[in-house]
């Protein structure tokens, strides 16, 4: 005779959920915000949505279903603030032989992140930065993975512009 388990085994353990995708939700808030406290609280109140929801439906990954409360998490936080973290380090800041040239150049890519527009930035980070596959970040975002890619090409091309100073012998 067998036991049958009285849990539903189709809905996931947001406890384990959580802990497991903690530290890549940060990492996209990071990106997208620019300041680790807001990022913080941004994942905090996505797990908090999480947890007030109805429920986990099964259409996706449940890492996908957090990362898109994240993600918009973010966008309304952006779009409420009408902020951006500020410009473009001037280029002669950045192209410099001393050892802080790397934490500059970072600063840079940054600050030019923040320029992009919201849904730019978004599959940008999620594509280059943090490595997501378009199909998964189309998911995230509820877009096509045509939109994606289009997005992450005005982005990259943008980016380029805006970083351009970073080249090798230019000032």
């Amino acid at each position: 005779m067998t036991t049958l388990d009285p849990r539903p085994t189709a809905a996931p353990d947001l406890d384990e959920v959580f802990r497991l995708h903690a530290d890549r939700l940060w990492s996209v808030a990071l990106r997208m915000l620019g300041d680790a406290a807001e990022a913080e609280d941004a994942v905090q109140e996505a797990f908090l949505s999480a947890l007030r929801s109805p429920g986990f439906r099964g259409d996706a990954a449940a890492g996908t279903w957090l990362h898109r409360i994240v993600v918009n998490g973010c966008v309304d936080r952006i779009r409420a603030t009408g902020r951006r973290r500020g410009a473009v380090l001037p280029p002669t800041a950045v192209a410099t032989a001393d050892p802080t040239g790397p934490v500059a150049t970072r600063m840079a890519v940054d600050d030019a992140l923040a320029e992009l527009p919201v849904d730019q930035r978004a599959a940008v980070i999620l594509v280059d930065g943090l490595g997501y596959p378009v199909g998964e970040v189309a998911a995230i975002l509820r877009v096509p993975v045509g939109t994606v890619k289009s997005r992450c090409a005005r982005g990259r091309a943008r980016l380029a512009d805006l970083l351009d100073h970073l080249r090798e012998g230019r000032r």
